[in-house]
């Protein structure tokens, strides 16, 4: 049976680039040694990191007075490693979820955190507008896609303070002015690359701002000066982000891929609006094109078990909604195919003709 992969991470990723992983697996550029045992500072694998950045760069148009490297540690490191660096007084956060809530946590430890904007109070299911950004804050602080509900913020925010996103989860979905933000940083398990390497994008200034002595693996600067390989970086992940890079280009860079993004996502919410059986979660606004939540309608709420059980049937894979939030989540990485939503699709309405 066919599957449809809408897994919210580990997510799917494009089948050119998993050939490509695994026979440099097997035989890594013709070197004779495989990609999971060879020396990171072997001429072969400074290439992928120039490579990988340098399409990042293209990809994404990151202007000259921005860095790039790649870590280990995941997105939850750089939930400590940002105020470590960057909080001396006070910091500026909009809570929009669980990973807001998470890297507030880890910031107080550091200093004073001001949470300007919250959406705790429906639950998560917005995105916060038309907030005072205060000017006395070191950074402000956002999370550009919720996984877990389901929002997205669908414009860069201007900020009178360095701007700081968390975009792990939306990545290269969709085009970002890099220039309104000091620092944007994500894991790659969503868009780009298997878990293990977590990217950074930095502007030069801040370089220059790190508030207090650290250990050397927590200082930012570290890691630009040593061209992401202080210690051994995540050869594999890497490499495999890379791969993928050189798809996106391949297929039409972000434009194509934002394209095909709203495509799909407009698509499997048409359906959710109009079957009697589905509805959406979140303010229609700010729906995230990544990950697409819903429940069951009113009085149907029983369908839920019958409805995963059919899906699953079907040949769908990673649809249950988060434990905090229940229903279903299909997720529509970059990687997933339309035909996959086409498939969810043709099964909800499937599903909702049994039930007539």
């Amino acid at each position: 049976m066919k599957k449809y992969n809408f897994n919210a991470g580990p997510s799917i990723l494009p089948d050119v680039v998993l050939e490509a992983a695994a026979k440099a697996i097997i035989d890594f550029d013709g070197t004779g040694l495989s990609l999971l045992s060879i020396s990171h500072r072997t001429p072969e694998f400074e290439a992928v990191l120039a490579d990988a950045k340098n399409l990042f760069r293209e990809l994404l148009n990151i202007p000259d007075n921005y860095q790039i490297y790649f870590v280990g540690g995941g997105a939850s490191t750089q939930f400590f490693h940002i105020p470590a660096n960057f909080l001396k007084g006070k910091a500026a956060y909009v809570n929009t979820g669980v990973w807001t809530k998470k890297a507030i946590k880890e910031a107080k430890m550091y200093g004073q955190v001001d949470v300007i904007a919250t959406s705790e109070d429906k639950n998560f299911t917005y995105i916060p507008k038309g907030f005072a950004i205060p000017e006395d804050v070191d950074y402000l602080y956002i999370c550009a896609n919720n996984t877990i509900y389901g929002t997205e913020y669908k414009e860069d925010l201007d900020s009178p303070v360095p701007l700081i996103a968390d975009m792990s989860s939306d990545i290269l979905s969709r085009p970002v002015d890099v220039s309104k933000y000091a620092l944007i940083y994500g894991g790659a398990q969503k868009n780009l690359a298997p878990a293990g390497v977590t990217f950074v994008i930095i502007r030069d200034d801040m370089l220059q701002k790190v508030v207090r002595e650290l250990p050397t693996m927590m200082n930012v600067n570290t890691h630009v000066d040593n061209n992401s390989m202080f210690n051994t970086p995540p050869v594999f992940p890497i490499y495999v982000l890379r791969e993928t890079l050189k798809w996106m280009k391949a297929e039409g860079g972000l434009a194509e891929i934002y394209r095909r993004n709203k495509e799909k996502a407009e698509l499997l919410y048409a359906e959710i609006d109009r079957n009697s059986l589905f509805r959406g979660t979140v303010e229609k606004e700010d729906r995230s094109l990544m990950n697409i939540c819903f429940v069951m309608t009113e009085g149907n709420e029983e369908l839920a078990p019958e409805f995963m059980a059919y899906a699953k049937s079907k040949g769908m894979v990673g649809i249950k909604g988060h434990r905090l939030v229940g229903g279903f989540r299909a997720s529509c990485y970059n990687a997933c195919p339309k035909e996959s939503v086409e498939a969810l699709v043709a099964c909800m309405q499937e599903f909702e003709q049994m039930h007539k």
